[in-house]
């Protein structure tokens, strides 16, 4: 259905009905403050919402949707604004409704190991609420400390950690949800493992499209006894990654396992001075393990000895908390350390099997040369996420459409590979046309029809995941964001 035509609301009255749900400071209507909120972490597109709204309680977050739905409103919900795929990126004459101010704890339950939050919680805060008593929160991206738990179980974030301890999917007990029609469900439970359907899978991931999460249940892990970081330089990103892959293949997971090739060294030792990156590596990894004492200890050594047998010119450990916190902040970093290499960067978030790794490499380099632009790469070699930046002016007549064709053939390539286009980022906005890459037509109406079942107006994040057209050709080029943002399927 084509979604209601602008001039056919009566917005003052709308908004009257927000502000007697929220009060006149919950309702952002003038157009400079509307600014702030005409985008996500994917910056290079822009749409400023009709209006935002900051609710505070499940309660009101559910008479704001019922609004929507009473007035046909699309309407899209937003976290901290930092997701990489344009996937609270809003449409022309849409409610925003943003949950930042929705940042209470409401329960730790240390015995059964499990925290409920608020949406806007930062995911940070929560290991912070539990670490004085030895447990934390594991997924943990790198942008926890400013990402928002709501945002998290939207795009079923990962982080360092997922190698071993699984993505934000892995750590959701249960919810409290809003339905794109208003009602207020709750799904899972406070066990790991409920019966029947598991609407929490579903729900998890699915970008706001099926309702808004209001209340999580988390699972929190104890803290482990000891924990060490191991950095190795190498001089081929060859040899960085064999190394991977037979520290895999010795049959050791570490806690996380990361990559940087020299460009994202070098950028990172320019922004934060960590002083441990050496700036001639062509790569480095940084292993972390974790458990108990005698464990960690021996698993260091194996991984130095695997490390040293593909060539690794040096090796960096670290096992007091401060020194692992500096070994890691460069990694932590690279996302906006990028931005003083550049004036734009467009990151992507492929997923490709580890043996792959030395390929896809290679062949991303060719596309960079072939384009004519730079990408530094940084990723989780430990489960193939890779994270390729690529450097551009935006300024610059026709980059963009170059870059965003040149990030396609990395998604392309991880497809063809047997990867994936996504990790973790989701796919929003930005790769909703890169969907039939990895699922068929049929595959494809089957995701919508769980959609429509739950969403049947369209109203919750319309034009975001699935190709809008069917085809989306036009689309994929995204040189008008409130064409293809403005017509829904249902």
């Amino acid at each position: 259905m084509l979604i209601q035509d602008k001039q056919q609301r009566d917005w003052k009255t709308i908004i009257k009905k927000f502000e007697a749900v929220l009060g006149k400071n919950g309702v952002v209507q003038r157009r400079e403050e509307l600014i702030t909120y005409e985008c996500d972490g994917l910056t290079s597109y822009r749409q400023r919402p009709a209006v935002v709204v900051l609710p505070r309680t499940t309660e009101q977050v559910a008479e704001v949707v019922k609004i929507c739905d009473r007035h046909n409103i699309p309407f899209i919900a937003r976290g901290s604004g930092t997701g990489l795929s344009g996937g609270a990126l809003p449409i022309e004459d849409c409610v925003l409704i943003v949950t930042s101010m929705m940042r209470q704890v409401l329960s730790v339950d240390l015995e059964n190991q499990q925290v409920v939050v608020q949406p806007g919680v930062i995911n940070n805060w929560v290991t912070q609420a539990v670490s004085g008593d030895g447990f934390y929160y594991a997924p943990d991206p790198s942008s926890q400390i400013i990402c928002s738990v709501g945002g998290n179980v939207a795009e079923n974030s990962g982080g360092v950690h997922c190698l071993k301890y699984g993505v934000t999917t892995n750590h959701v007990l249960g919810l409290k949800v809003v339905t794109p029609d208003g009602s207020i469900v709750d799904l899972g439970g406070q066990v790991p493992e409920m019966p029947g359907y598991d609407l929490t899978g579903v729900f998890v991931g699915s970008e706001g499209t099926l309702g808004i999460a209001t209340e999580i249940t988390l699972r929190i892990l104890k803290s482990a006894e000891s924990i060490c970081v191991l950095l190795a330089d190498f001089t081929s990103v060859e040899a960085a990654g064999a190394a991977v892959s037979d520290i895999i293949s010795a049959g050791i997971i570490p806690a996380g396992m990361e990559m940087m090739d020299n460009l994202s060294i070098n950028a990172v030792e320019d922004v934060v001075a960590t002083g441990c990156y050496p700036r001639d590596a062509t790569a480095i990894l940084l292993v972390e393990i974790d458990g108990i004492a005698v464990e960690v200890a021996e698993t260091k050594q194996l991984i130095s000895d695997i490390c040293l047998k593909n060539g690794a010119r040096g090796i960096t450990t670290a096992s007091d908390p401060e020194t692992r916190l500096k070994l890691w902040k460069g990694r932590k970093a690279a996302f906006a350390a990028a931005g003083h290499l550049s004036p734009d960067y467009y990151v992507q978030d492929g997923v490709i099997p580890r043996t792959q790794l030395p390929y896809v490499l290679q062949e991303i380099e060719n596309l960079s040369q072939q384009y004519g632009y730079q990408i530094a790469n940084v990723f989780h070699a430990g489960d193939g996420n890779l994270h390729p930046l690529i450097l551009y002016d935006n300024s610059v007549p026709g980059a963009l459409h170059q870059v965003e064709e040149l990030g396609g053939e990395i998604l392309k390539l991880c497809v063809k590979v047997g990867g994936s286009i996504s990790g973790e980022h989701g796919i929003g906005a930005d790769k909703k046309c890169f969907m039939p890459e990895m699922f068929s037509e049929a595959d494809l109406e089957t995701m919508q029809y769980v959609r429509e079942a739950i969403n049947p107006k369209g109203l919750a994040n319309p034009g975001k995941i699935f190709p809008t057209p069917r085809t989306c050709g036009e689309a994929a080029k995204m040189t008008d964001i409130k064409e293809f943002a403005s017509v829904e399927r249902f």
